[in-house]
This record gives structure tokens, C-alpha cells and sequence, in this order.
């Protein structure tokens, strides 16, 4: 196969057009072609081109190439199919030996899940053990939580099947260095879970919440069919090792020991108590820089048009999303994150009297206004005691001053953009509606939020607003507090996928501090789970 990048053609072009313009390039037959990724150039409004990535089949590669040497986006195609670093009947064989001990995963989001995938579909039957309920459930009780403000803290937007991504946009993409495409892996079990097919080649793609709860289940099923199981509502209370500190198993919160030597820890960045049981057990943890700060909405038409220009609307490029950096005068860095086109800010608490924010958006991303999150960059040497875990602390602190500032019945503070630059508190609500549940109240961010974050958010609302016209306008909404863009911590890892200092626990994901999003830490359990099935088939 022959691969062409960076082709470019109008917004409008059809099927004929796409073909014509591949065989003028490369002058010889194609026997087929396979669309790699479709992208696009907005940078000239009113005149935006689709950018694709193509794999041709033509009678004779080396020719082709030969033809074309000095066309630099004109090359072999790389094999991207995935390789088990572990055949399926030595997994197997494994597995039937007496006394074998099951690999055990701690975690159901996206690294635990395809951690599990890929234990099970190498023959090595993971327990995977998940502290909330299935998907199903969970989104009940998560509904719940919105609309009648009944908070379970144990099945929620952060805890159960499908980890934190599940209430999410579902975007699919990733800025990590990926040169084994295990993306490809992740994006390929996804379409035959159910994802639409167009995630394989469009280059932001992303599912919408809807579509991920029947997915996950999908999963579930792969990985049970394959000799895996799952324990619901059973939550880890400690990891258990032998004198010289390797792990021998886990303890569960109702006091039951099950006995395993390869421990997945791919418990996402909520699970508090975790990570204060394992410090307290002594396993190497590290404080590691995250961010706070506020979710902003704006109509998703105002976002559209800025964007997009005259073209605006078109099925092709869908809701606009923006991405904006603005590095501050007291040496903070303030970017977005976690945006999220046509969607809503949801109530994304864990812990009973805390309000935390996230953002959502279905596959159609059809909602009235755009979302995302507005945040600052925290420094454990400048913001906090020398102590791993004091982050946790400080983000719960500012969640449980929103919690109050809310009203105390998990409404959200909220503020006008203008009113927040005048440092006056809000009053009243202008054109934009807020859309999170279970409510809001208007109030003053600022009496909530450190001071280094009020002032690098002040100062990067006009340049964002130089860069993207319209975003600080007066109504645009803010709603506190977004805590949990990323673990406070890292545990940190040897090479081989163990922790430095308790081997058989192998950290994972977002939780452990090497993952930021659904397709990230789902990589990251593919290479867990293949250090694992390394170490176990020696």
C-alpha cells in the first residue's frame, strides 16, 4: 500500500473528485483505496479544505515509489496491525495450570477495560474489579444525582464501568507519541463494540456518552466470553505484598483476600482513599502538577461562526471546537481543556459535599451552547506542603467552598464573564442559560478561587478573546469548580510496567499519573496489560 498525506481538496467535493485527484498523483492504476484520516484546514475562513491521509493499492509499490522519491508526502504504508506480545494458547496454557493465579484489575474506565480486553483475549482470564456498578445502573444512578439532586457517592459520574469518560464527549484523540498504533487497536475493538466506523479515520473523532454506555457493555461481553470476569460494587481497600514487597494479592473492603501476583492499578483520578492506602502501605508515590479553574460556556452558533465563517452548519465539519494557551504574567500557565462542542456542564462530584464540574456532549453534539474547561496550572512546590497527597486536599478544598458557595444542596456557583472581570459578584443571569444540573446559583467566583488563578484567568480572558472573538463577552458563562483535569499524583514505574518499589503492581491510566483522556489511558492498558502477560509467560 502506498500512503499519501496531506491532501487537500474544497469542502464540497465529491466521491469522483477524491478519486480523480489520487490518480493524477500518483499516474499509475489504484486497485483501491482506504481513507486514513480526514482533517481540515479552517485557517482561511470561507475557503476551509478537508486534509486527508490515504492508503492506495496499486500494481507495483516499489515503481510508485520510485516514481514519486522526492514527494515527501508519498510513502510505504506502515503495518498497523496489532501484535500480542502473547499467543492466545500459551495464555491458555498458563491459565489451565493448577494454582494459577488470575491477573486482577483494579478499575473499569478505559485503561482498565482494555487492559482487560487484552488480558482475556491472550487466554489469561482477568478478575477485574470495579467499586461501582455496572453501566447501566450507574447511568441511573448518575441521572438521579442531576435531576434530584440524590447523590450516591460510590455510583457516579466518577465511579463505576466506563470510568469518568463514560459522562464525557467521548473524543478519541490523543497528542501521545503512538509509534506501535496501539490506537489503532483501542479505535478498532471500539467500532466492533459499536462505535461508528468514522472514528477510524476522521481526526477529532469522538463517540458522545450514549454510544459509550452501549459500548462498554460490548466489552464487557468480549471480555467475559474470553474467560474474564467482573466484580461489581467491590472496592479495594489495600494491596497486599510479602516481606520483600511483592504483591501477593488484594484486600476488599468487606475484609475478603483474593490472591494474585499481577496487580492492574487503573483506578482513574477520583479514587481518593486508594491513593491514601497505598501511601500508607508505602508504595512510591510523587506529587505531580494538575490544574483548577471554572468551566465556561457560549452558544455553540457564536463558536460555529467564529470558526467557521460562511461555512459555519456544514455536515462535514460538524460543531466547532477551539483549543486556546495563554501563558501568564505570574508565570501560570491558563489554557481551555476538555472542550466541548453542543454540550452541557454535568455535575461530576465523588465525595458528599463537594461540587465538581466536567463537560458532556452525545454524538450529535447538538446542544444550544459549547463548553469547556477554563483552568490554571497548580504547582505542588509553589501551592502546597511537601507531601504526595497534599493535592487531594487542595482540590478538595475548593470543592467543598463551591459546595457552600452553591447553596449546599450541589447547585453550582456560577458568574458572568464581565462581572468576573469587575470583581463584583453576579446577580442575575444574562443570554446564556446555564445547563448544569442540578442547578446554579449566582454568586462570586472569586471569593472561592486562589488568588493566582482569579488572576491569570483575568488577564487570559482578553487575549483569548484576541484569538477567538467573542469569547469573553459579557454573558459568557462561568461555572466553579473544575478540579479534576488530572491526577494529583504519580505513581511512579519501572520499564517494565512495575512500581519502583512494589513489584507485581503495575500503575495505570489517569489515576497513576500517565494518561489525560478515554484514548490515552486506553493505551496505557494495552502496554500494562502487555508487561503483565510478558512477565507471566517467563
Amino acid at each position: 500500500m502506498i500512503r499519501i498525506t496531506e491532501l487537500k481538496l474544497p469542502l464540497d467535493h465529491s466521491n469522483a473528485e477524491l478519486e480523480d485527484v489520487l490518480k493524477q498523483r500518483l499516474l499509475t492504476e489504484i486497485k483501491q483505496y482506504h481513507i486514513v484520516r480526514r482533517g481540515y484546514d479552517a485557517r482561511k475562513r470561507g475557503h476551509i479544505l478537508l486534509v486527508y491521509t490515504i492508503d492506495c493499492e496499486v500494481s507495483d509499490d516499489e515503481a510508485c515509489l520510485s516514481a514519486h522519491a522526492e514527494d515527501k508526502h508519498l510513502q510505504k504504508a506502515p503495518e498497523v496491525k496489532y501484535q500480542f506480545v502473547l499467543n492466545r494458547v500459551a495464555g491458555e496454557n498458563l491459565a489451565s495450570q493448577s494454582g494459577y493465579q488470575r491477573p486482577i484489575v483494579i478499575g473499569s474506565g478505559p485503561c482498565g477495560f482494555m487492559a482487560g480486553l487484552l488480558l482475556a483475549q491472550m487466554g489469561l482470564r482477568p478478575l477485574i474489579l470495579e467499586r461501582g456498578k455496572a453501566v447501566r445502573e450507574r447511568t441511573v444512578d448518575t441521572f438521579a444525582f442531576w435531576r434530584k439532586s440524590e447523590f450516591n457517592p460510590e455510583s457516579n459520574v466518577q465511579y463505576g464501568e466506563g470510568g469518568a469518560g463514560t459522562f464525557s464527549d467521548g473524543k478519541l484523540y490523543t497528542q501521545i507519541s503512538d509509534p506501535h498504533h496501539y490506537g489503532n487497536k483501542v479505535l478498532t475493538e471500539f467500532v466492533k463494540a459499536g462505535a461508528p466506523e468514522e472514528i477510524l479515520f476522521v481526526s477529532k473523532p469522538h463517540i458522545g456518552t450514549f454510544r459509550l454506555v452501549s459500548m462498554v457493555e460490548h466489552i464487557r461481553n468480549e471480555i467475559e466470553a474470553n474467560g474474564g470476569s467482573y466484580r461489581f460494587s467491590t472496592r479495594v481497600e489495600s494491596i497486599l505484598t510479602d516481606k520483600e514487597r511483592q504483591v501477593v494479592g488484594v484486600r476488599l473492603s468487606d475484609g475478603t483476600e483474593i490472591a494474585s501476583r499481577h496487580v492492574i492499578l487503573a483506578t482513574g483520578h477520583s479514587a481518593r482513599d486508594m491513593m491514601v492506602s497505598l501511601y500508607k502501605d508505602g508504595v512510591s508515590i510523587q506529587a505531580k502538577p494538575f490544574s483548577v479553574g471554572v468551566r465556561i460556556e457560549h452558544p455553540q452558533s457564536m463558536i460555529d461562526k467564529v470558526r467557521f465563517g460562511p461555512q459555519a452548519g456544514h455536515e462535514k465539519l460538524g460543531a466547532a471546537d477551539y483549543k486556546l494557551v495563554h501563558h501568564a504574567g505570574n508565570d501560570r500557565g491558563v489554557y481551555s481543556f476538555c472542550m466541548c462542542p453542543g454540550g452541557t456542564v454535568i455535575a461530576a462530584a465523588s465525595e458528599e459535599g463537594g461540587v465538581v464540574t466536567n463537560g458532556m456532549s452525545q454524538y450529535s453534539r447538538a446542544e444550544r451552547n459549547a463548553n469547556a474547561a477554563l483552568v490554571v496550572s497548580v504547582d505542588p512546590q509553589k501551592d502546597y506542603p511537601d507531601n504526595p497527597l497534599a493535592g487531594i486536599d487542595f482540590q478538595r478544598d475548593l470543592e467543598q467552598k463551591a459546595f457552600i458557595l452553591g447553596g449546599s444542596d450541589y447547585k453550582a456557583p456560577v458568574q458572568r464573564v464581565e462581572d468576573f472581570l469587575a470583581g463584583r459578584a453576579t446577580k442575575r443571569l444574562g443570554d446564556i442559560t446555564p445547563s448544569y444540573k442540578p442547578g446554579v446559583t449566582p454568586s462570586n467566583l472569586i471569593d472561592i478561587l486562589p488568588n493566582f488563578v482569579v488572576d491569570a484567568i483575568k488577564e487570559a480572558l482578553p487575549s483569548f478573546n484576541r484569538k477567538l472573538s467573542g469569547f469573553s463577552f459579557a454573558d459568557a458563562v462561568m461555572t466553579g469548580v473544575e478540579t479534576r483535569t488530572s491526577s494529583p499524583i504519580r505513581i511512579p514505574r519501572e520499564q517494565n510496567g512495575n512500581s519502583i518499589n512494589t513489584p507485581g503492581l503495575y500503575p495505570a491510566g489517569e489515576g497513576a499519573g500517565y494518561a489525560g483522556g478515554i484514548m490515552s489511558a486506553a493505551i496505557d492498558g494495552i502496554k500494562t496489560a502487555e508487561a503483565v502477560a510478558k512477565d507471566m509467560g517467563k
